[in-house]
């Protein structure tokens, strides 16, 4: 394909985004940036990892929370100094992840991707959803919960998630009209899922 490629993948729980995103990346030949986007961010920002981790797409606690938080954190740079913690977070993440689109072809999941490169013309926004039978399996096979608390933990997940991305970006997380593809998974399955999003790619942007 012609240019640089940015793919943003957003995903309920259970929806195998993460897995769709790594694969996508491998068949682009690009990297992929899920949880290894926080460790980037922390050595941008000169905060703590565990910081990140900490956050890491949570909603936004109570200011008591963020000052107890305020321990972890090291090294700030100047920047930052006057926000509260979670702000400093989000921003150390988007600062990175707009530097990481400006610099190689990558596919980022998560973090409100979408939202810091939303005007960029190289970036396509992907948003992955899947039927709540396959999400519960998942949960199932993969985090050994029982098909009676699977659903709550779907729910809660997709919850914090929604919050973080609504509170951060004021637009609505899992919105279609804010991504250009949306995909049930469950339809073509994970393999069918990447063919899709890499022929849509190709459509978009040139063989």
């Amino acid at each position: 394909m012609n240019g640089n490629i940015i793919v943003t993948i957003g995903r309920e729980c259970g929806s195998q985004g993460r897995v769709i995103g790594q694969l996508l990346a491998e068949k682009l030949g690009v990297k992929c940036y899920d949880k290894e986007l926080l460790t980037v961010a922390a050595q941008n920002s000169g905060m703590c990892e565990e910081v990140f981790e900490m956050h890491d797409e949570k909603p936004t606690r109570s200011f008591l929370y963020s000052l107890a938080s305020e321990n972890y954190a090291m090294g700030f740079a100047s920047g930052y100094l006057d926000m509260p913690l979670n702000h400093k977070v989000f921003l150390a993440q988007f600062n990175t992840i707009k530097s990481l689109a400006a610099q190689e072809s990558c596919v980022i999941v998560g973090r409100c991707a979408d939202y810091a490169l939303a005007d960029d013309p190289e970036t396509t926004s992907i948003f992955i959803t899947a039927n709540m039978e396959d999400k519960i399996k998942y949960i199932c096979e993969n985090y050994g919960k029982t098909p009676e608390k699977a659903p709550d933990v779907i729910r809660k997940n997709d919850k914090q998630r929604s919050s973080y991305y609504n509170y951060f970006t004021n637009k609505k997380w899992g919105d279609s009209r804010g991504y250009d593809l949306c995909i049930n998974r469950s339809i073509l399955g994970i393999e069918g899922t990447v063919d899709l999003i890499y022929n849509f790619l190709k459509a978009r942007y040139g063989n």
